[in-house]
């Protein structure tokens, strides 16, 4: 997703969030990232193993009729 950013332009980003959001906000805000991406992961991961089992489900459904 992110494979075309380069060092030069992350630390571009990063500055000009420092600028506008200033030191303090910065943490915070890069951890609240870090948590809804983790939560946006998991209920990625979630809907996915749902999917597969649905199919695996309907397979096994199949052999056995």
């Amino acid at each position: 997703m992110f494979s075309n950013i380069g060092t030069g332009e992350i630390i571009v980003v990063v500055l000009v969030a420092l600028l506008v959001f200033g030191p303090k906000k910065l943490p915070e805000m890069a951890r609240n990232f870090g948590k809804a991406f983790s939560q946006f992961k998991k209920s990625y991961q979630d809907v996915e193993n749902e999917i597969k089992n649905t199919i695996d489900d309907e397979k096994h459904n199949d052999k056995t009729r």
